[in-house]
C-alpha cells in the first residue's frame, strides 16, 4: 500500500486511543516505520528524536538485536502456553522469579497481566477478593490521587483522575475518591517538602475518616505521576503516605507502571525511598514495548488469605488467555539482562544528570515556569507569567501547536493539554543525542513563541503583573 492509501484506511478503519475521533479523521495517521536507538523514522524519511520512549515504554531503545533473537527462539519453540489447568512455561516461572527479587522485600507473588491497566484492573479485584477473604467485606473505598493516571480499564478509569477519561465513561464510580495531587509548583510553598508531605497526610486522614476506615481499602499512587504532567513529589513523601496507610490499617499500592525499570534511576522507584508495598503494578518498561506485558507483584500476606479462601476445589476467577504469555516472559528476561548486565540502567543514571542540566537550561527561556525531574522522567511547565504562574489560556491551543512545531523539528515529547511538555528517553541515549534532544526543545519553543498570538499572551500577563 502507498502511504496516501495507508493513511486513508487508517482514517475508514483504525481507531486510535486517547484522541478526538473526528480530528485524527481531519488529521490523518503519521506512520512510523522503523526505529532504532533513540531514533524513529517516518514513511516519508524523516528521522525523529524519540525524547519520549514511545509512550514511556521502550528503555532499551529501538532495534535491540538481541530483544529480536530471543522473541523469534521462543515463538520457533513454544510461541503460546496457558496459564490455565496448572500449566507453565520456563520464561514464565523464570521471569516472575527475578522479579520478586528485583523488587521491594514485601512483593513475594507475581501475577501476570498484558499491560499496565489491567495490571491496575487485577490489583483492584485481588484487593476485593482479599477483604471478602477476610472478613472485612464493607472495606470497599479506593483512595487515589488527583492528576493520577491508573490505566483505561472500566475500573481503573475512575481511579485515574483526569477528566477525558471519565468524560461519558460514568466514572469515578461511588466507592472512588481523590486527594490533591503534592504538585510543588502549584503549591502554596513550592519550596517547603515538609509542609507538602504534611498536607497529603492530613487529605489522606481526614479522607479516610470521612468515609470511615472500617470502609477503606486502599490508597493508590504513582511515585512520581506521569500522565498528570509529570508530578514529582518531594523526597520522602512516597514512605510517608506508606507509613500513613499502615497506621490507617489500608492497603498501600504502588503503581510503577511508568517509574519502573530504571526510569526514574533505581530498578523501581520505591527503592530511592527503601518504601515496601503492599502491592505493585508494573508494565512499560518490563519488556521495554517489544510485546504486551505487565504484572501484580503482592505481599505474601495478601496471597495467603486469596490462597486459604473457600474450599480446596474453589477457583479463584481471575484469569486472561495470555496472561504469562512466554513470548512476552522471553523478552522481559532478556530486557531485564540489559537493564543490568548490557549496563543500561547504570547509562540512565549517568545521562539522567544531563537530562536534569538540560531541562534546567530551559528555564531561562520565556514560556517555561518550571522543569522538574528525576532520573530520566522529567517535565518543562509552560506559562504566559513566570511570577504568578499563569497557565496560557486554553483557546490558544498551545499542545498541538508545540507537538507539530517539535515534529517540524525532527522530535518527539508529549504535550500535555495544560501545557506541560513530558520527556522520558531510553535509557540507551547518549549525551550528544541528549544535547541535541534540547537543542531541538529550544527551538521548538523559539518557533511557537514566535507566533503573534503566543507573544500577545506574554505581554498581556507581563503588562498585568506589572
Amino acid at each position: 500500500m502507498t502511504i496516501a492509501s495507508l493513511i486513508e484506511s487508517d482514517r475508514k478503519h483504525l481507531i486510535h486511543p486517547v484522541v478526538n475521533y473526528r480530528a485524527h479523521e481531519a488529521r490523518g495517521a503519521t506512520i512510523l516505520e522503523s526505529g532504532h536507538g533513540v531514533w524513529l523514522r517516518d514513511a516519508s524519511g524523516n528521522e525523529l528524536l524519540d525524547a519520549f520512549a514511545g509512550l514511556w515504554c521502550v528503555n532499551t531503545g529501538y532495534g535491540q538485536e538481541s530483544i529480536v533473537r530471543v522473541a523469534a527462539e521462543q515463538m520457533a519453540r513454544l510461541p503460546y502456553a496457558t496459564g490455565y489447568f496448572h500449566f507453565s512455561s520456563a520464561p514464565a516461572i523464570e521471569l516472575a522469579e527475578q522479579l520478586v527479587a528485583l523488587s521491594p522485600a514485601s512483593l513475594q507473588r507475581v501475577y501476570f497481566s498484558l499491560g499496565g491497566s489491567d495490571a491496575i484492573d487485577s490489583a483492584v479485584r485481588f484487593i476485593t477478593h482479599y477483604y471478602n477473604a477476610t472478613g472485612r467485606a464493607s472495606k470497599k473505598h479506593i483512595i487515589a490521587l488527583e492528576r493520577g493516571y491508573h490505566g483505561s480499564s472500566s475500573s481503573g478509569s475512575g481511579l485515574t483522575a483526569l477528566a477525558s477519561f471519565h468524560r461519558n465513561f460514568d466514572v469515578p464510580l461511588a466507592t472512588q475518591h481523590h486527594i490533591a495531587s503534592p504538585y510543588p509548583y502549584r503549591s502554596e510553598t513550592p519550596d517547603d517538602a515538609q509542609a507538602i508531605i504534611g498536607r497529603s497526610i492530613a487529605a489522606l486522614e481526614e479522607k479516610v475518616t470521612a468515609l470511615g476506615a472500617e470502609n477503606v481499602a486502599a490508597f493508590f499512587c504513582e511515585p512520581i505521576q506521569g500522565s498528570g504532567g509529570v508530578i514529582v513529589p518531594p523526597q520522602g513523601w512516597l514512605k510517608a503516605m506508606r507509613d500513613a496507610c499502615h497506621r490507617l490499617d489500608i492497603l498501600f499500592v504502588a503503581d510503577e507502571v511508568i517509574t519502573g525499570f530504571g526510569r526514574t534511576g533505581p530498578m523501581f522507584a520505591c527503592e530511592a525511598e527503601r518504601v515496601e508495598p503492599d502491592l505493585m503494578t508494573v508494565a512499560k518498561g518490563l519488556t521495554a514495548g517489544y510485546a504486551p506485558m505487565g504484572a501484580v507483584l503482592m505481599s505474601d500476606r495478601i496471597y495467603q488469605a486469596l490462597a486459604d479462601s473457600g474450599n480446596r476445589s474453589d477457583p479463584i476467577g481471575h484469569g486472561q488467555t495470555y496472561s504469562a504469555h512466554p513470548v512476552s516472559a522471553a523478552i522481559a528476561l532478556e530486557v531485564l539482562r540489559l537493564y543490568r548486565e548490557g549496563g543500561l540502567i547504570d547509562n540512565g543514571v549517568v545521562q539522567g544528570r544531563h537530562f536534569a542540566a538540560g531541562l534546567d537550561s530551559l528555564l531561562d527561556h520565556p514560556l517555561v515556569g518550571d522543569s522538574r525531574h528525576r532520573g530520566l522522567l522529567g517535565a518543562v511547565e509552560l506559562v504566559a507569567d513566570k511570577q504568578k504562574r499563569t497557565r496560557f489560556d486554553p483557546s490558544l491551543d498551545l499542545s498541538n501547536r508545540i507537538f507539530a512545531a517539535a515534529y517540524r523539528n525532527k522530535i518527539i515529547f508529549r504535550a500535555f493539554g495544560d501545557n506541560i511538555l513530558g520527556f522520558a528517553p531510553a535509557l540507551c541515549i547518549t549525551e550528544s543525542e541528549m544535547q541535541q534532544m534540547i537543542k531541538r526543545v529550544r527551538k521548538t519553543l523559539d518557533d511557537v513563541l514566535a507566533d503573534e498570538d503566543v507573544r500577545a499572551a506574554v505581554r498581556s500577563a507581563e503588562k498585568t503583573a506589572a
